[in-house]
């Protein structure tokens, strides 16, 4: 893998990283340094990447975003049971213009989705993801976003690119991959009623920061059909971060968006994983050291029970509401519940991926009672358009 726009690890975190005991991260991680150069990427299953680059953030950092600081905190936590192979590519500089630095993110992205790594991008801006979804577009498939943030960011219609518009652009865009979009977090009080009324008329999903603070569980079935999640930390109140330029009373606790990056970890589909909207704070840096931690132990705690071509492992059961026969699978392994969405067929191949809907049993529970799961509806009116 020939990548000149990633500069190697900085010395202060391998200095750091000499001192530590043997069973922390950065013992086990193969890191990306100025004498090594680039590790082999072979087996690996989970590659950390920092990104300069915010130059389309709203709320811009003073100085550059230091990563090292979050690399620090991260390299000291002690690992758990984990049998996966993981590497530190260094970061992605900031190119000539913000489109050179996401040609890079796009290149390396598609480039750690043809060997099966999941990359994890701490730092930039969250319009970074806008790249990170365009790395899909060689392999042909409809995609999922959850992004984690208490505004959805369509931005204005004429707005060029920013961190609170990234998502018109992946919208409008051609070619058109986005099978859905889901917000987690968002805070009624930042969004305007034509942003609502958009959701609604597109079929996207959202839940509002106060749903997840009553029973964060209920973001898992979401977690567990994405492609690419992507967190931007002013979603957490600033209190929890310790933050100079976030100043939001309300947010995820530490403790929340944890528990968030740990059910994206388990998710068998998510294959991108972003920290964004970074601050130069030990706090600050020390949650999404832990916020890292916990994705990567979800990854080690994936089951693939996902029922991509086989049932024989789940139980079915049908329910039957009025004109509609409802299918739901539940996993013999894991436990977990999917829905099935009909397929026309021949209609579009690259929606056959989507045609299980992960579900809660509190949805099979409903169906029952002839209530239909309203994320059913939306992602059958989707595939009928």
């Amino acid at each position: 893998m020939d990548f000149d726009f990633l500069s190697p690890v900085a010395n202060i975190v391998l200095a750091h990283n000499e001192l530590l005991p043997k069973q922390t991260l950065g013992k086990t991680i193969k890191i990306h340094s100025e004498k090594s150069g680039l590790p082999d990427i072979s087996g690996a299953k989970i590659a950390i990447i920092g990104i300069d680059e915010t130059r389309n953030a709203v709320v811009k950092p003073k100085d550059k975003i230091n990563l090292s600081s979050i690399r620090i905190e991260l390299y000291k936590l002690f690992i758990g049971n984990w049998d996966h192979t993981m590497i530190d590519l260094g970061d992605i500089n900031r190119g000539e213009t913000v489109n050179d630095t996401y040609y890079a993110v796009r290149a390396l992205t598609s480039e750690l989705l043809r060997h099966k790594i999941i990359p994890v991008f701490i730092g930039g801006s969250q319009d970074i993801t806008y790249a990170t979804y365009r790395a899909y577009d060689p392999i042909n498939q409809m995609v999922n976003i959850v992004s984690v943030d208490s505004k959805f960011d369509f931005g204005a219609a004429d707005e060029l690119i920013s961190s609170q518009s990234y998502m018109s652009k992946i919208i409008m865009e051609e070619p058109t991959n986005l099978f859905n979009f889901c917000n987690l977090g968002y805070q009624s009080y930042y969004i305007a009623q034509e942003e609502i009324d958009l959701m609604e008329k597109l079929f996207f999903d959202s839940y509002r920061l106060g749903q997840i603070i009553d029973d964060v569980a209920i973001v898992e079935p979401v977690l567990r059909d994405a492609d690419i999640v992507s967190i931007d930390m002013s979603s957490v109140k600033s209190s929890e971060l310790g933050s100079a330029i976030f100043n939001a009373p309300n947010g995820f606790t530490g403790r929340e968006i944890c528990a968030i990056s740990r059910y994206a970890g388990i998710s068998d589909k998510v294959s991108v994983f972003g920290i964004y909207e970074c601050d130069d704070t030990p706090q600050f840096s020390q949650l999404a050291a832990q916020m890292i931690w916990y994705f990567i132990e979800g990854v080690n705690f994936r089951k693939q029970d996902y029922p991509y071509t086989s049932y024989e492992n789940y139980a079915k059961y049908i329910v039957l509401i009025e004109e509609e026969e409802l299918s739901f699978y539940k996993s013999n392994l894991s436990g977990r519940w999917w829905i099935e969405i009909p397929i026309i067929p021949n209609l579009n191949n690259k929606l056959k991926r989507h045609a299980l809907l992960p579900c809660t049993h509190q949805d099979y529970v409903d169906a029952c009672n002839e209530v239909i799961p309203e994320r059913w509806w939306k992602a059958y009116k989707k595939t009928i358009v």
